[in-house]
């Protein structure tokens, strides 16, 4: 009897916004030298987005908010809107930690940037499609650094006296979970932390972002640190 061949899995489509042509080719070569990754369109402008997302709706948005056109930052809701099943990710050449935060109140997923090596990319597209965040330690701690000197005025939210009935409408194992968020597991690793499954996991993720009124996993550490739900990273020096 011949056996059965198991289903491959379809490779993550990526739209890439960024409006140098020759910055989209090479991003389109290392994308799809990976075949767990495909490009799927590109576009220079926000109408050209659409367009795209309209005739192929990615898994991916990776977004260079730097491009000088029309679809920074600010287009990421509607982004989001009309590919409702995808996750964004930015592109980035430079450190902007108040518009970095400001994506991430818009509901990016992610952050790499542009002298990350290529695996970085890859691995960051991947963790974003599963519905994980990407952004690596000495990132966040910078970010958190620019946070406590009050050089983002998007984190002011943040930095304002914790509101004490959100967070203690949280339940104890909720709090388990803001802390291993804080120590920057993901989603099967807090499961097997916890001897749950990863659906408890999201569950419990979907209730604590309501009540906190948080939107997304990175806002969530942030939140967790400046209020001491979890242990802060070291932040160490300029």
């Amino acid at each position: 009897m011949k056996a059965m061949e198991s289903p491959t899995q379809d490779p993550i489509s990526v739209l890439l916004i960024q409006n140098q042509e020759c910055v989209r080719f090479g991003l389109r070569l290392l994308i799809e030298s990976k075949p767990q990754v495909e490009v799927v369109g590109e576009a220079s402008s926000y109408s050209q987005a659409l367009s795209v997302i309209s005739q192929n709706p990615p898994d991916v948005i990776l977004l260079d908010h730097e491009h000088g056109g029309d679809c920074g930052i600010d287009t990421i809701p509607d982004l989001l809107f009309a590919a409702k099943n995808a996750r964004v990710l930015i592109f980035t050449g430079e450190w902007a930690p108040e518009a970095h935060y400001r994506a991430f109140g818009l509901g990016a997923m992610g952050l790499v940037f542009k002298t990350d090596s290529p695996d970085v990319l890859i691995k960051a597209i991947e963790k974003v499609h599963c519905g994980e965040a990407w952004i690596e330690s000495v990132t966040m701690a910078r970010l958190l650094r620019e946070m406590w000197q009050g050089k983002i005025k998007a984190g002011e939210k943040l930095q304002s006296k914790p509101d004490r009935r959100n967070i203690h409408k949280l339940t104890v194992r909720e709090q388990e979970v803001v802390a291993l968020i804080g120590e920057r597991l993901q989603n099967k690793q807090i499961a097997d932390r916890l001897f749950v499954c990863e659906a408890t996991v999201r569950h419990h993720l979907t209730s604590i972002y309501d009540k906190l009124n948080i939107k997304n996993r990175i806002e969530l550490a942030l939140y967790a640190y400046q209020h001491g739900l979890a242990k802060q990273p070291f932040l160490g020096g300029e």
